[in-house]
């Protein structure tokens, strides 16, 4: 029986376009930001970012220095919020409607920057934040551990106290379906940008054939 729904944000609820975030980086002064930053896992100090190695303030102080110059907390925003091509307001009712019969949570790799606005009322044009939306939110950066490993799996296992067969994970990473899918997880894959929505909804509905079925 699910549940349980965990989506991830990039790629999932919002569209992302990685190439503008590395061009906006570059503008910055960083060489080479195409190898720091992927769609689905980060390396360098975009990494030490979203596993919570390193804060807000001590990213803009090392990406000052690959960069040559000083970096605000505005600057190092405006660049990840490249990434960001547009928050479509028909999977955010979607979201908000599963609320009714599920548990509803978010489980991204993502940084303080993002979050900022994210968890702001500029995440919307009604001036409602990510938060609205969910019952809980895993953030990499304060759960210190990055998908595809195991133990974000376990720990966001342990706090809803829930098997992950009674949970469908919604992901566009590879690697982290191929993870939540090892460990018992009902997983679906969709293409970022696409209408995932009839999809889910028919997970959804097998997984009460199935269990009826059982019966």
């Amino acid at each position: 029986m699910i549940d349980t729904v965990i989506f991830d944000l990039g790629g999932v609820i919002v569209n992302i376009d990685r190439d503008c975030s590395v061009k906006a980086f570059e503008t910055l002064g960083l060489k080479d930001a195409g190898s720091y930053l992927d769609p689905y896992h980060q390396s360098g100090i975009f990494l030490e970012l979203e596993d919570g190695r390193l804060d807000a303030a001590g990213f803009c102080e090392r990406l000052g220095q690959l960069c040559g110059r000083p970096i605000s907390f505005l600057q190092a925003q405006e660049a990840w919020m490249g990434f960001i091509s547009g928050v479509p307001r028909e999977r955010l009712a979607y979201v908000e409607s599963l609320r009714k019969d599920y548990r509803v949570c978010l489980l991204s790799n993502t940084n303080p920057f993002i979050m900022e606005w994210a968890r702001s009322p500029r995440f919307t044009n009604a001036g409602r934040a990510l938060d609205d939306y969910f019952d809980h939110l895993f953030l990499s950066y304060r759960m210190r551990c990055v998908k595809p490993h195991r133990k974000i799996f376990r720990d966001v296992i342990d706090t809803l106290g829930v098997k992950p067969e009674h949970i469908l994970f919604v992901d566009d990473g590879p690697a982290n379906i191929e993870t939540a899918k090892g460990m018992g997880f009902l997983t679906f894959m969709p293409v970022n940008g696409s209408n995932w929505i009839p999809d889910v909804q028919k997970v959804l509905a097998n997984a009460v054939i199935s269990r009826n079925r059982d019966r």
